[in-house]
């Protein structure tokens, strides 16, 4: 009895935990600028600005970069990347929209006629999380 009255008290607790990503971008090109992500929780949010979860930047390195985001209660999420090599703070794209710097999502690719949905880039965290992310 006792087992059974703590799982029940334990399991809104779980729900509060706090996790950590490392998100790991391999393929970076060169050192200019900084390799940026942001995290989404929802499909009605995803790929807005004003929608970003959570983001980090780091300066570019060629090769991998690893980025750490922390605080994250258990959830579904999904993450886009793209470097910045020219530092402007923006993701630039041509007068079609299409970006001219390299974007990557967490488990899938861009599209012949645009981005991934959240469904298709989401992962699930119950404790702390790596995801790897060829840029």
């Amino acid at each position: 009895m006792k087992m059974i009255f703590f799982g029940i008290l334990l399991l809104p607790l779980s729900l509060f935990a706090q996790n950590t990503i490392l998100v790991h971008v391999k393929n970076v090109d060169s050192t200019n600028g900084h390799v940026n992500v942001a995290l989404y929780d929802s499909d009605e949010t995803f790929l807005s600005f004003d929608g970003v979860l959570k983001t980090g930047s780091v300066p570019a390195r060629e090769g991998v970069v690893t980025l750490q985001i922390v605080d994250l209660p258990i959830g579904e999420y999904a993450v886009a990347v793209f470097h910045d090599e020219n530092g402007n703070g923006k993701l630039d794209t041509n007068w079609l929209g299409i970006p001219k710097e390299k974007v990557a999502f967490s488990r899938a690719k861009m599209h012949t006629f645009g981005p991934p949905k959240y469904k298709e880039c989401a992962f699930k965290v119950t404790s702390d999380y790596e995801i790897s992310i060829d840029l």
